[in-house]
């Protein structure tokens, strides 16, 4: 039997389901994903999205699954946020920027530089959502500065 597809995104809609992904699961395009509900269906779009909470997985039959941002470990970074987001920034690491504190996945490596730079740090269980690219919504890819 062959599993129902996903063959596009949309931003809004009436959902029937939803699926919980996590930051790297959801840059995809072919993958086999499960709803919370149990439904087993293939994501099959036609390049490679990076999809963010609320977005919804269009089935060719018209059904909609939203997409949720899953629960992860992360660090907090707290300190001087303008110098540690640069640092970060450098670094090309995915950073979920907000008022009083960074959100960065974690990274031993990482975690001892911004230390050294005297932030403080606590690991937190939630949903990240990072700043997208600085030219257009989704991730930035590759290195390039041209």
């Amino acid at each position: 039997m062959s599993l129902p597809r996903a063959i596009l995104v949309e931003h809004d809609g009436t959902v029937v389901d939803h699926i919980a992904l996590d930051y790297e699961a959801r840059f995809l395009r072919r993958k086999r994903l499960e709803t919370a509900s149990g439904l087993a269906f293939l994501a099959d779009l036609p390049e490679t999205v990076s999809l963010s909470g609320g977005d919804r997985l269009v089935l060719e039959d018209g059904r909609r699954i939203e997409v949720r941002a899953a629960t992860e470990t992360l660090l907090q970074v707290t300190g001087d946020l303008p110098r540690l987001a640069w640092h970060i920034g450098n670094r090309h690491t995915p950073c979920q920027i907000e008022a009083h504190r960074l959100l960065i996945r974690r990274d031993h490596v990482l975690a001892a530089m911004l230390r050294g730079l005297g932030a403080d740090l606590r690991e937190v269980e939630e949903p990240f959502a990072p700043e997208g690219g600085a030219y257009g919504h989704g991730r930035t890819m590759g290195h390039s500065h041209g």
